[in-house]
């Protein structure tokens, strides 16, 4: 995170906004992927699974967003799912809007569809493609969204390639590199993220990495970068990983993001991941970038994670005493 958006997002804090903003644009996902939180029964807690919510299409959707959008006037908003690209043609409506008003988009995606063309023009889009590892793994995770798919449908795009990786990835000698060399030769690979799968409290599953392949992976992609530049995994996100928050009140990305879900009102809590997530285990991409910016010392004394939580303070002072709306 560079330094003025670490500025820009405390003071969206201080008058009582969350400076991120993530909706599940839609309850529909033509994929089936084992281990989708999205998709877990405890995922919305009492308001019911992903799947039965009430959503919206057309018009309706995108005047439902641009209202969220200016009500909480977010600094970059996550527009996930369900399966984003079910909705292509409101977000062709919508996102040239979005970015008219100067709010940075991530559209985070599993390529099932095609990307249209002309969304490589517009400003401040960010496409993130969720690939499970490799194709052998991948095809039967992701099916119909295969390799195959993907390649074709994101031709002509500048992409972010996130992985989630799960014990069957880390649990192989050279997984992860080859994983590495195949889409850093790929021409519309900007960057890769690995993200470490985060499991609910409790849960069992064999995705689910056992400590000590977690800090193997975690050593493993800390030597590959120098080989990949593209890995976009910077010291102060592998101490993220390898220092979690132990629960979500400690999480600056948790308490930073406000997650609405399809059906444009409720909030998942306590942080996207919904349900009870085991924070100790931990591996959101975006919690540890955050969290490791929160460890970092200003003038080499006050840690900011401190001045974070005055903030916070501050901001829900404001939103009592002024109605900044983010709750």
């Amino acid at each position: 995170m560079k330094k003025q958006d670490v500025v820009r997002a405390w003071g969206r804090i201080l008058q009582g906004y969350a400076p991120s903003l993530s909706i599940e644009i839609t309850r529909e996902c033509p994929l089936r992927c084992p281990g989708c939180y999205a998709y877990e029964p405890e995922h919305l807690h009492q308001i019911g699974p992903l799947r039965q919510l009430s959503d919206f299409k057309g018009q309706d959707l995108v005047d439902g967003i641009l209202s969220l959008v200016r009500r909480h006037r977010p600094l970059h908003l996550s527009i996930v799912g369900g399966e984003p690209l079910v909705r292509f043609r409101e977000l062709d409506m919508l996102l040239p809007q979005l970015s008219e008003m100067g709010v940075a988009v991530q559209v985070v995606t599993s390529a099932v569809r095609e990307i249209p063309k002309a969304w490589s023009q517009i400003k401040d889009l960010y496409m993130v493609v969720s690939v499970d590892g490799l194709p052998a793994e991948h095809d039967v995770r992701r099916k119909p969204a295969t390799y195959e798919r993907i390649l074709k449908n994101i031709a002509g795009h500048s992409i972010v390639v996130h992985c989630t990786v799960t014990n069957q990835m880390a649990g192989r000698a050279g997984y992860l590199k080859e994983f590495l060399h195949f889409w850093s030769e790929r021409p519309e690979t900007r960057k890769i993220w690995f993200s470490l799968f985060t499991p609910q409290k409790g849960a069992q599953g064999e995705e689910i990495l056992p400590p000590s392949e977690r800090a193997e992976a975690l050593r493993e992609m800390k030597a590959l970068r120098a080989e990949f530049p593209k890995l976009d995994l910077p010291d102060i996100m592998l101490k993220g990983y390898n220092l979690p928050p132990q629960n979500p009140e400690d999480c600056i990305f948790a308490r930073t993001t406000l997650n609405v879900t399809a059906d444009l009102k409720s909030k998942i809590t306590p942080c996207q991941f919904g349900g009870d997530p085991d924070c100790s285990q931990c591996g959101c991409v975006a919690s540890a970038g955050l969290n490791g910016v929160g460890d970092f010392r200003l003038f080499g004394l006050i840690p900011l994670r401190r001045i974070f939580k005055a903030s916070d303070q501050i901001g829900k002072i404001n939103q009592k005493l002024f109605g900044a709306t983010v709750s």
